[in-house]
């Protein structure tokens, strides 16, 4: 029999193996509405069955499913990514002790301001983008620590054209670290300048 530890990490490993497949699902639609929504029912499912959930059991016995807003079109880019001032921090895990950002570079969002873009600097190298909004903490609104829009190293990976240096920002995928819902993750959260002076009332809601 395995031991806790390994059947942990064996359900983890599980999860993410489910996030790569759901994110790769997601980018080959045709049509991003129909994948948003596929997108939804497979989060609803792995959070209510999959032992790997970071749901509390008590949430999990009442959970229906994820606050989510309808797809807007109207929030879903391509967009170039530019030059940003170098840049970094360091968060510190329960886990995987220090972990280093390196700012890669910018997105600017139409009518909104600009997102940096993260790489992990240590296994795996992962592109991370996290976002705060101007909803953040409210009512009925988004969590307070911010949600994430990328984050390759999950598989949470929208698309991107390294020819091109292009990268598929859609907020309708913003959706909230597991943190949000159990207090022992620790999660990186958004930095200066991942915070939107606008409300983005698409992706994951919270509260």
């Amino acid at each position: 029999m395995p031991t806790d530890a390994a059947r942990t990490a064996l359900e983890v490993a599980d999860w993410r193996r489910r996030v790569f497949a759901l994110y790769a699902a997601v980018r080959e639609a045709e049509d991003p509405e129909d994948a948003h929504e596929l997108w939804r029912i497979e989060r609803d499912d792995l959070m209510a069955r999959h032992p790997a959930t970071p749901l509390l059991p008590a949430d999990r016995l009442m959970f229906e499913g994820l606050t989510i807003a309808p797809y807007d079109a109207a929030w879903r880019y391509e967009l170039p990514i530019v030059e940003a001032e170098p840049g970094g921090f360091e968060f510190a895990t329960g886990t995987d002790g220090v972990v280093p950002f390196e700012r890669l570079g910018r997105v600017e969002i139409p009518d909104a301001g600009s997102l940096d873009l993260w790489r992990l600097t240590t296994y795996g190298g992962g592109v991370f983008i996290p976002l705060r909004d101007r909803l953040a903490g409210s009512p009925g609104g988004t969590y307070g620590g911010g949600r994430y829009l990328i984050d390759t190293i999950k598989g949470a990976d929208l698309g991107s054209d390294a020819a091109g240096r292009t990268i598929v920002i859609d907020f309708n995928f913003a959706y909230n670290p597991s943190c949000a819902y159990d207090p022992k993750w620790a999660c990186p959260l958004a930095q200066p300048g991942n915070v939107l002076p606008i409300a983005v009332p698409v992706g994951e809601l919270y509260g």
